[in-house]
């Protein structure tokens, strides 16, 4: 099911049972790991996030063909959709897998991982939720590894910080790799996966959030008109 967000800075209008786990990817595509995962797990609820118009209909088709009634797609930035819409420490999983690794020094302000998805995801993951990455960029999984984990803490900052231990990364056959991956390891190239589990620690709110344009993350691109907010598939 598509779900339908007329402000992306209010929770999402679903309520998700807490008795039952929440998995979230970012940049679900098409839908072929999470379709996978929600007819594998029908007692947990599944949400994919993308920007892309005509994936977020080839997801809701899939579901619907295969009567797959426990995940949701959702076309928005991630950013937003983890700052604003999930619920606090109600998501057990989530998937970032082969996210744009804006290779570029100059636009390596768009990555998706840095400070600001850093504390959202914290808020968002249940203790002892996971987070699983994995890229076929060498650069880019170094750059997470190294130095987004443990993520940003100056010593002067007061604000909590988010805490975050290493752990072994999930296994995943051919079954459940995205088509991106597919397509990778057709390539012979070469894939680099990670995971971490979030720890207990000092809570905190998220304040509003106020992000630079030409510093805004593109996992997916929001447009601002107004008080609007537009969703745009680059050109």
């Amino acid at each position: 099911m598509i779900v339908t967000v007329t402000d992306p800075c209010r929770p999402l209008p679903i309520d998700f049972d807490a008795a039952r786990p929440l998995e979230v990817e970012v940049g679900c595509g098409k839908g072929r790991f999470l379709t996978g995962r929600a007819a594998a797990h029908p007692d947990h609820d599944f949400l994919g996030i993308e920007r892309m118009l005509g994936r977020v209909h080839s997801f809701d088709e899939k579901c619907r063909r295969l009567k797959i009634s426990n995940a949701h797609v959702l076309r928005l930035e991630a950013l937003y959709t983890f700052w604003y819409l999930l619920p606090a420490h109600g998501v057990q999983t989530v998937y970032v897998f082969f996210p744009d690794p804006w290779p570029k020094r100059k636009h390596h302000s768009h990555r998706l991982f840095g400070p600001l998805f850093l504390r959202a995801l914290w808020k968002r993951l249940v203790v002892g939720g996971r987070l699983e990455f994995a890229t076929d960029h060498e650069e880019y999984f170094r750059f997470v590894t190294e130095e987004c984990f443990p993520p940003y803490e100056r010593p002067a900052d007061t604000v909590p910080q988010p805490v975050y231990r290493r752990v072994e990364p999930m296994a995943r056959g051919p079954e459940a790799w995205t088509e991106f991956e597919t397509r990778f390891r057709g390539q012979g190239l070469p894939i680099f996966s990670a995971a971490w589990e979030a720890r207990p620690g000092t809570d905190y709110e998220l304040p509003p959030l106020t992000v630079a344009p030409e510093d805004e993350p593109r996992e997916g691109i929001v447009r601002r008109i107004g008080k609007r907010f537009l969703q745009e598939d680059p050109a």
